[in-house]
């Protein structure tokens, strides 16, 4: 069960509407309706909040295999990694790509700011990336809670 469905249902379970869910995340009903839609995740310091007021665990959100809300999921594979979260799942596609990147408007990187941009990979709550600027190419972190989205662009050099 992806994340929004978790969100809608938890929150419908505790008669919350949409809008009182927002008021006590401080985001906009739309944002909410965006998680809830699959359309945006939200941010990973927004998932202990949500956990908290919808009185369920930040595993039972995350983990795509967790179907109990307030017990931790089991690695299913028994394999040293943890069972990968439908975020991680879903940053893991750009690996390789080439993208462009929006921010929220007070954390903007002016160095990645329109810029074509290869993801190189993730480190924890960091995404790594290949700049280039003119013909000059730059190794960059970029903090994952400052990006709005990513835009896919075509990898072909012209």
């Amino acid at each position: 069960m992806e994340i929004g469905i978790k969100i809608s249902q938890a929150r419908r379970e505790l008669g919350i509407t949409q809008i009182e869910l927002a008021e006590k995340m401080s985001v906009t009903r739309q944002t909410v309706s965006r998680w809830e839609s699959g359309a945006a995740y939200p941010d990973i310091e927004k998932v202990v909040n949500l956990a908290e007021i919808l009185h369920v665990t930040c595993d039972y959100l995350l983990m795509t295999a967790s179907s109990s809300k307030n017990e931790s999921c089991t690695n299913e594979n028994d394999n040293d990694q943890p069972p990968a979260t439908s975020v991680t799942r879903l940053l893991s596609t750009l690996e390789g790509k080439t993208v462009r990147m929006s921010f929220y408007d007070d954390e903007e990187d002016l160095d990645a700011l329109n810029a074509a941009c290869k993801v190189e990979g993730f480190e924890g709550n960091w995404i790594r990336v290949i700049i280039k600027n003119k013909k000059e190419y730059r190794q960059k972190f970029i903090a994952l809670s400052s990006i709005l989205s990513f835009e896919i662009v075509d990898t072909e050099d012209k």
